[in-house]
């Protein structure tokens, strides 16, 4: 490629710029070689000239195309130069808001000063197990590469973060181990984690400060490791410090901070454990107000004083020792504020009343006046003798400093070891992970001993990353066996030299240093004359004889002298420290132990050599040799791990958030190795690309002809074909390797030839459209054409109709007239006849009605005189007779009067009872004698009547006869008298019909005005009803609003149900997680035990654990629980005695358990005796009624019968008598009549005593029946005084009239039916009353209804049609929900009823069972054989009863055949779903037969014990976990459908009712299995997720189902794991895991409804990993991707409608992941994409809108990205909404389960166990 081809018109170059470094253009005019001037326009449009340096004649950089800008990757930029590092870092950070950037092996960190969301916990996760390059760059992606690599390559780890101060590098480290504490398990010292992280807070408040660029600047380096087991859990941790600054305790710069911890002291010194402190405000102290910045913003020092306390108790840290480390803090900053004052020249003092000197001597616990003395004095010691010489005041301010530096270096250092003794763990470190925080390249104005450290440092870690680099770049190259020469690279070497090697810089200052009278100027000219012609990177300032400059591989830095000396010796006055160790302190005295330690070696060797100063200043350290030292350790640890590195950016010096500056940018960046990483990837081949997914990207560029079976063979014929310089390629085993700019090359031809395929389409397709338009407007002429002649013709054939019509018109005109004119002359005639016939008829017709009239009044007169005569006759004879009889009556009144008087008389002159007795019992019988006599009679008198009764019934038939006949002759005079009448009615309707067609015509007018006058009226009312209407329609919004109010209330509701369901379970998976960690630890135990004693054996920790397990739920089974738990734990300590004394102790107790039992039962027994006897009275006296009731009705219907016969007579005789006269008084037929009538009545008589008689009786049993009843107490009946028929007393009046009592009896028997017929009345008003009430409420509610109905049609007529619709549908939802609420009510109100019921039924049908159980074992006498003849037996067809057999003590074996050994697969196939749970249900029904609590409560928590324990062992396993939630539900289903409740009963058969447990009540084990059920629904979808999770992310986002869609784009040294086409994971591969998954549980024959809502959590789960990977990762947002994650989604939602699974919910839950894809594909420009888009996105966050919209990347240049405009736009749309402000969606996230209760139909005495299962043990009843 010639410099001609790339710098060509419009190409894009970068220039030179002072202000913003470097600055884009566009070229105007094609370069040529030779020319010295390039033609360039800004992207503000002006126009400049770029002049060529013809010596060198270097062209400006390239810019990369547009597609390559905002990379994650440095590397996969085609051009490789400052400019574009730059560019593409400015890109990602201002616009993209991403922080993150790979170079290569390097994370590019850029402090953005604002807290981001991407550190959650949810972030950590997504991270978790991926690869590094198929998410975005990342400080998680790093940390969870070097765990991976840890964990696979078992070598140790090292991240190493590096930066300038306010880079960000503490945060960084921060995250790194938060991450490292996230996803690695706890060991056995669970809070591991905890104190690791709990150990920055301590060092950053006594190791960070705030400087003028970074408010929490680290002022020291420090190197973590981090232990981990070969289970890779973190055990404990070790920290290494370098360089403490301690020149920041004793002097602070303007704008900055002394160390956080002395201003988090004195915000605290209010507190009282701190008032002997004696401390005050920050600026009170010298140490804390040089700065004169005291406060940083946002930060509370008060509440970081809190936190650092927390952290040391964490960390183990005693409250003495932490008070102990702030009393000498303080006494620092009491230090401080001693004044020194000047005596002389050579002399200065302290008073020792000074109070600071006070406080402090009294802090730490020396002697006032010794330490004043050796402040301002010092001692020195020759061979022969000892002098104290007093120092100057700067001397002594300088002594007294470096006393401060001092005691705080050695606090730090303590603090420092403390931390590592408490992150120090017993456990073997198989690796660990080193994080190494340290300051980065420093360069100021004035440039000291302490940067010249830090920039060592750099060096030693820049050189050890270059050959690190370089090492990577050769491998890479071996591997793929292609040829390379020796990449050239700065090494920095020389530089280290300079500064280590043997006179060297520290060589030569530490020599310096060990001179009597060595200072800053002799070092510095010694560093002149050693090293300024031998080092070409050291040089010496012009202006200055105290500086020297040293050329480091970021820039050159000048250091001044002065002080380096001092800082390197770190010297003390040795007096002071003397004083020091004679502390009062004891903890002090811990600080200075390595000194004496220190000091008693030296002696020792001054013994030997005798020279005591000299050996001292030899065996003291420099600070720079310690520095050296260290920093060689910390290279050797470094070089023996695997590095990873990260490098923070500081984009600016204000604290902006993301704003950068370009020139601290580029200052950073050449000083922390990124562009020197950059120049190495250019000098080789950095861009690198697999051969499928060069040909994916660049098929475009081949003919169908070029492509052939290999695709390697076809990507190297291509690019020979288009490169011929064949030094830009290499081709590798698996990959193509590029020069920088070669793809940027092959991306112009791509875009190229897309170009012109976008040409050539264009030309094609508006050739077509012009056709088409062509076509449109001929065929449109023709049409007009065609049209219009068409019209003419049709306006000829119109006249020629109308002419014609006209004709007609005429002709029929003329004939109409003559026609009328004819009818009228023939009507007129017709008329006139008509009125001369009618007048003539009409006088024939009032003659003959003359006559007629006149017959009628003789015939009517004549009848009246015959009655009347016949009247008064009747009333004489009826008189007379009534005389008569009434005399007679008389007289035998006053003889039975007389008769009754000598009776009377009679019975008292008799005394003898004797006597009075036998003529009582005399007349009884004659009583009866004549009683018979008289029914004899009677029944006698009723066969003669009944035979008359016949007799007269034939004779009154046949005078009907005779009637009818006369009937018939009468009626044919009247017909011709209607025939008359008629004619003469039709007369006056003529004369009528005139009148009535005059008064018709006045009639109408006067309607047609009515009518007028009624519209306008009906006018006016419509309108004020449509006011009315209206003022409805706004109350019925405002009652709509309410109900919506409501509804939404409910929804809240339900919502907080299914929170607090979901709490619940996670609640209780917490609690059985614990279980199993205390299991676990228990079992631990015992293994520990077994191991140390060898007797000792190891129990089953699944069986000891039952009674914790469920004592807090299972009251019947509590005590043995315990027992048995206690058996188990003491089972070899316990003593003989003691157990026997306990076991016969339980023996009585289980004796007297049963003998309470028997007395209960007992007790219930003879209860249930008095029950049955009552009923039985109640049964007897029940039938009586029934039967007198049964009379009662009989001889009710006969009397009805007579009465109506009775009736039937008296009518026929009323008949009779007003057709023709009654027959006359004495004749036959009257006295037939007669005589019937008499026995009619007697009769009658005779049937009411009878009815009296036995409604008496009625009430009388009735009375009995409802004695105790709430009827009986209201009616009050005093049944005891009603005396019966032998002992009745009754009155003389009574006796007399009435001697049997009956008629008695019938008014008693009458007041009682009286009263009860009042009660019955009064209830049936009631019941009436409220039914009428009822019906008027229901009648207004439909008539509201229906008002509301008529509103609504009203009101929707006059609206459009889809809001008709709307408005319909909204009323319907009131309506439904209305409804809903209403049936909610009366549902709960059913339930509760039927809850209580069938409490009581329980109780009921138990004793019951148990009387009939008790009587039926008493009735059976055992059965003696005795010997006889032989007799065949046959056997008979067993009826099993659904229960299986079992000794006692055989629930151990059965679970362990049928849940710990048993194998899913085997079961699942050939049996019946759930056959586990069906036998130990069976076995459950047997342990319930036999009313054996213990049994029951065995087998139940052996099979619980027993299921968890598989569930622990085996729960990785799918088919396990699935097989035991599927019987686990089952068994609980069993426990409810056979518990005897009818919410559960409903479903079953006769027989299954029959099966229903008997004696006990399960309702708490219920309960237990489906907590159980719980647990292993969430292990089961932990199991699943498992499986899936691998799937997810490979199926829907990175497999490319819809080829030729997608195109890959280029990517830097970190690529996306791929895998190849054969193994690739498509969307087919996950729908089959899916299909798996629901085939294993139906075989398991788990519920339909728990597996709609497994396969709702896994959609979810996979919507959520889906959308958080998209959300993590910029090359899967474009246009493209989101068509093919809808293509994959369309592919899931057929999946569920073919599995039926459409309802489940599942669907619902990949709403998000569609909004996100649709969000990919829509227009994202104008303000109305921006609403549109907010509409969509309801299922979207404002921070995933957001971060999908700043993600977006197109894949072709043709698509554009998403302006910085428009997502403002979207957050100003979006402000108002209430979210969630998390990013990513919650994976963990598990759904609440409801188990609903499913019945089975399988019959219990019809399972059979197979062979297979070795169950031999138990057998069918």
């Amino acid at each position: 490629m010639a410099a001609s081809e790339l710098y060509a018109q419009y190409a894009r170059v970068w220039l030179p710029d002072a202000r913003e470094v470097w600055k884009s253009a566009e070229l105007t005019k094609d370069y040529r070689p030779g020319d010295l001037k390039l033609s360039v326009q800004l992207e503000d449009g002006t126009e400049v000239e770029h002049k060529i340096d013809p010596r060198t004649n270097s062209l400006p950089p390239l810019r990369n195309p547009n597609i390559l800008v905002g990379e994650n990757d440095l590397t996969a930029l085609s051009y490789l130069h400052e400019p574009a590092v730059l560019h593409n870092l400015k890109v990602r950070f201002i616009d993209s808001k991403l922080i993150y950037t790979y170079c290569g092996i390097v994370l590019v960190a850029i402090n953005p000063y604002e807290s981001l969301p991407i550190y959650e916990a949810d972030i950590i996760n997504a991270y978790s197990g991926q690869n590094m390059g198929d998410m975005d760059p990342h400080i998680f992606a790093v940390a969870e590469e070097a765990y991976k690599q840890m964990a696979r390559d078992e070598r140790n780890q090292s991240i190493i973060v590096s930066g300038e101060s306010g880079a960000g590098k503490t945060v960084s480290a921060k995250y790194a181990m938060r991450y490292f504490a996230t996803v690695s398990c706890s060991s056995s010292e669970a809070s591991v984690e905890e104190r690791v992280l709990a150990s920055n807070p301590i060092m950053e408040a006594l190791g960070n400060a705030k400087t003028t660029r970074n408010d929490n600047s680290s002022r020291f380096g420090k190197y973590i490791e981090i232990g981990f087991d070969q289970k890779h859990c973190i055990i404990g941790a070790n920290m290494r410090t370098y360089l403490l600054e301690k020149s920041r305790v004793v002097f602070q710069a303007d704008e900055e901070r002394n160390y956080h911890i002395f201003y988090q002291l004195c915000a605290s010194s209010h507190l009282p454990e701190f008032k002997t402190f004696k401390l005050g405000c920050a600026d009170d102290f010298h140490y804390t107000n040089q700065g004169q910045s005291p406060v940083i913003a946002g930060v509370d020092d008060a509440k970081d004083m809190c936190n650092t306390r927390r952290a040391f108790s964490m960390l183990g840290i005693s409250e003495s020792d932490q008070m102990a480390i702030y009393q000498i803090i303080a006494a620092i900053l009491h230090l401080s504020n001693v004044e020194v004052k000047d005596q002389s020249a050579e002399r200065s003092s302290i008073s020792p009343e000074n109070v600071h000197l006070v406080v402090f001597c009294e802090l730490m616990g020396v002697p006032c006046e010794e330490m004043a003395h050796w402040l301002c004095h010092r001692k020195l010691t020759t061979t022969t003798e000892t002098f104290v010489k007093p120092v100057s005041k700067i001397n002594a301010v300088n002594g007294r400093d470096a006393l401060a530096k001092h005691i705080y270096a050695r606090v730090f250092s303590w603090i420092v070891c403390s931390i590592n003794n408490a992150l120090k763990s017993a456990a073997k470190q198989s690796s660990f992970i080193g994080v190494l925080d340290i300051y980065g390249f420093e360069t100021f104005d004035v440039n000291s001993f302490e940067q010249f450290c830090i920039n060592y440092a750099n060096e030693k870690l820049q050189q050890q990353f270059n050959l690190h680099v370089f090492k990577l770049e050769q491998e890479e190259y071996m591997r793929e066996e292609i040829p390379w020469t020796l990449i050239d690279f700065d090494d920095n070497q020389p530089c280290i030299d300079l500064i280590e090697a043997k006179l060297g810089v520290l060589d030569l200052l530490d020599e310096e240093c060990k001179m009597p009278k060595g200072s800053d100027d002799t070092w510095a000219q010694k560093l002149y004359n050693t090293l300024l012609k031998q080092n070409t990177h050291f040089a010496k300032p012009r202006m200055s004889n105290r500086a020297f400059i040293v050329h480091h591989f970021a820039d050159k830095v000048e250091y001044q002298c002065d002080g380096f000396l001092e800082k390197n010796k770190d010297t003390v006055n040795e007096e002071q420290i003397n004083v020091l160790k004679k502390s009062k302190v004891d903890w002090l005295l811990k600080l200075f132990e390595d000194d004496e330690k220190a000091a008693s070696s030296s002696s020792k060797r001054q013994s030997v050599t005798g020279r005591a100063g000299q050996s001292q200043r030899d065996n003291k350290k420099t600070v720079g040799l310690q520095f050296r030292q260290s920093l060689h350790l910390l290279m050797d640890t470094l070089n023996a791990t695997t590095p990873h590195y990260v490098r923070c950016i500081k984009p600016n010096d204000h604290k902006s958030s993301f704003i950068m500056d370009p020139v601290r940018a580029v200052q950073q960046l050449r000083a922390c190795g990124i562009l020197e990483t950059i120049r190495i990837s250019a000098a080789g081949f950095p861009s690198r690309w697999t051969y499928q997914e060069f040909f994916s990207r660049y098929r475009v560029l081949m003919r169908q002809k070029d492509v052939l079976q290999d695709g390697k063979q076809t990507c190297k014929n291509l690019l020979e074909k288009l490169v011929t310089d064949k030094d830009k390629y290499q081709f590798g085993k698996n990959k193509i390797f590029f020069r920088a700019g070669l793809v940027a090359y092959l991306e112009k031809l791509r875009s190229d030839k897309l170009r012109m395929a976008c040409v050539r389409i264009q030309k094609t397709i508006r050739c077509w459209l012009a056709r088409k338009k062509y076509l449109r407007m001929r065929e449109s002429a023709i049409t007009i054409q065609r049209h219009v002649r068409g019209h003419q013709a049709r306006c000829y054939v119109k006249f020629l109709q109308r002419t014609r019509a006209a004709v007609i018109i005429q002709r029929n005109l003329r004939m109409w007239v003559m026609r009328t004119r004819y009818q009228q002359q023939r009507s007129a005639a017709i008329t006139i006849q008509c009125f001369l016939r009618a007048c003539m008829a009409r006088k024939l017709y009032y003659k003959l009605v003359f006559e007629r009239k006149a017959v009628v009044i003789q015939k009517w007169i004549k009848g009246w005189q015959a009655r009347a005569h016949y009247k008064r006759t009747m009333s004489a004879i009826v008189l007379l007779q009534s005389c008569v009889r009434r005399m007679k009556a008389k007289k035998e009144l006053k003889n039975l009067k007389v008769e009754a008087r000598s009776v009377e008389r009679i019975k008292k002159l008799n005394v003898g009872m004797e006597n009075k007795i036998m003529q009582l019992q005399h007349k009884i019988n004659e009583q009866n004698k004549d009683n018979k006599e008289l029914s004899e009679r009677l029944n006698f008198t009723e066969k003669s009547q009944t035979a008359e009764r016949e007799k007269q019934n034939r004779e009154i038939e046949n005078l009907r006869r005779s009637e009818q006949e006369a009937n018939t002759k009468a009626a044919a005079l009247p017909s011709l008298l209607e025939q008359l009448s008629f004619l003469q009615h039709e007369l006056d309707n003529t004369r009528k019909e005139k009148e009535d067609l005059e008064e018709h015509t006045k009639a109408y007018k006067e309607q047609t005005q009515q009518v007028v006058d009624d519209l306008n009226m009906k006018n006016s009312l419509l309108n004020s009803e449509k006011d009315e209407l209206n003022k409805q329609i706004l109350e019925q919004a405002a009652q709509l609003q309410d109900i919506r109010t409501n509804v939404e209330d409910a929804k809240q509701l339900e919502k907080d149900l299914t929170e607090e369901r979901y709490r619940y379970q996670s609640l209780l998976s917490e609690h059985l997680h614990l279980e199993e960690r205390h299991r676990d630890a228990e079992e631990e135990m015992n293994l520990c035990n077994s191991s140390s004693k060898s007797t000792h054996k190891r129990t089953d920790s699944n069986y000891s654990s039952n009674s914790s397990e469920f004592s807090h739920s299972l009251g019947s089974t509590e005590g043995e629980d315990s027992a048995i738990q206690i058996e188990d734990e003491t089972q070899a300590t316990v003593d003989l005695p003691v157990l026997l004394k306990l076991q016969r102790k339980v023996k009585e107790l289980e004796q007297d358990k049963q003998s309470l039992w028997q007395q209960l039962e007992n007790r219930e027994e003879a209860q249930q005796e008095q029950e049955k006897e009552v009923e039985e009275q109640r049964t007897v006296g029940r039938a009586e009624l029934d039967l007198e009731t049964l009379k009662w009705q009989e001889l009710d219907s006969e009397n009805k019968k007579l009465k109506q016969n009775l009736n039937e007579l008296r009518k026929s005789l009323t008949n009779e008598g007003s057709e023709l006269a009654p027959p006359p008084a004495g004749s036959l037929p009257y006295n037939i009549l007669l005589e019937q009538l008499s026995s009619s009545n007697d009769e009658l008589e005779m049937r009411k005593e009878e009815v009296l008689l036995l409604r008496s009786h009625m009430v009388r049993q009735e009375a009995l029946k409802h004695k105790d009843s709430v009827l009986g107490e209201g009616l009050k009946l005093d049944l005891g005084d009603i005396p019966s028929f032998p002992d009745v007393d009754r009155s003389t009046n009574i006796h007399t009239l009435n001697e049997d009592g009956e008629l008695w009896l019938a008014y008693e028997g009458l007041k009682e039916t009286n009263r009860i017929l009042e009660c019955q009345m009064q209830e049936q008003k009631r019941a009436s009353d409220e039914e009428n009430r009822k019906l008027l409420d229901e009648l207004t509610k439909f008539k509201a209804e229906k008002e509301q109905q008529q509103k609504l049609l009203t009101q929707s007529l006059l609206l459009p049609e889809d809001a008709r619709i709307e408005a319909s549908l909204k009323h319907e939802m009131t309506r439904l929900t209305s409804e809903n609420l209403e049936l909610m009510v009366q549902q709960e109100q059913q339930e509760a009823t039927i809850r209580k019921l069938k409490k009581q039924l329980k109780v009921h049908i138990k004793r019951v069972e148990d009387l009939e159980a008790s009587a039926h074992q008493k009735n059976k006498a055992p059965v003696a054989t005795s010997p006889g003849r032989a007799v065949n037996i046959t056997r008979k067809e067993k009826e099993y009863r659904g229960m299986l057999e079992y000794r006692e003590g055989d629930e151990t074996r059965l679970v362990k055949k049928l849940v710990t050994d048993l194998k899913p697969r085997g079961v699942a196939v050939g049996l019946i779903p759930g056959l586990p749970a069906y036998v130990i249900f069976m076995c459950v029904r047997y342990a319930d037969n036999v009313n054996d609590d213990h049994r029951v409560s065995t087998l139940l928590n052996s099979t619980i014990s027993g299921i968890k324990g598989v569930i622990k062992k085996r729960g990785i396993d799918f088919e396990v976990v699935s097989f035991w939630l599927a019987n686990t539900c089952r068994l609980m289903h069993c426990l409810k459908q056979y518990s005897g409740d009818e919410a559960f009963t409903t479903h079953n058969t006769a027989k299954q009712n029959e099966h229903c447990l008997a004696n006990f009540e399960l309702s708490e084990y219920q309960q237990v299995f489906g907590d159980l059920a719980i647990q292993i629904y969430r292990q089961l979808i932990k199991c699943m997720e498992d499986l899936l999770q691998p799937l997810i992310v490979a199926s829907m986002l990175e497999h490319e189902s819809i080829q030729g869609v997608l195109g890959s784009r280029p990517t830097g040294l970190r690529k996306r794991s791929t895998s190849s086409p054969e193994q690739a994971v498509t969307v087919e591969v996950l729908l089959q895991r899916l299909g798996a998954f629901h085939a294993t549980m139906s075989q398991h024959g788990m519920d339909l409804d728990l597996i709609k809502q497994l396969f709702k959590q896994l959609f979810y789960v996979i919507s959520a990993v889906t959308l958080n990977h998209l959300l993590l990762r910029k090359d899967m947002c474009s246009w493209s991707k989101g068509l093919q994650i809808r293509y994959n989604v369309w592919h899931l939602e057929e999946w569920l409608v073919e599995k039926d699974l459409s309802d489940s919910g599942a669907k619902e839950t990949l709403e998000p992941l569609i909004q996100a894809a649709q969000l990919l594909q829509i227009n994202k420009k104008t303000e109305a994409d921006a609403q549109i888009i907010c509409s969509m996105c309801t299922a979207l966050t404002t921070a995933q809108i957001v971060k999908v919209l700043t993600l977006y990347t197109p894949v072709i240049e043709f698509e554009e990205r998403v302006s910085t405009t428009f997502i403002a736009t979207i957050k100003n749309l979006l402000k108002d909404r209430v979210e969630s402000t998390t990013l990513m969606m919650d994976a963990k996230k598990i759904f609440s389960i409801t188990l609903p209760f499913s019945p089975s139909c399988v019959a219990l005495e019809t399972i059979q166990i197979p062979a297979s299962l070795n169950l031999g043990f138990l057998s069918r009843i």
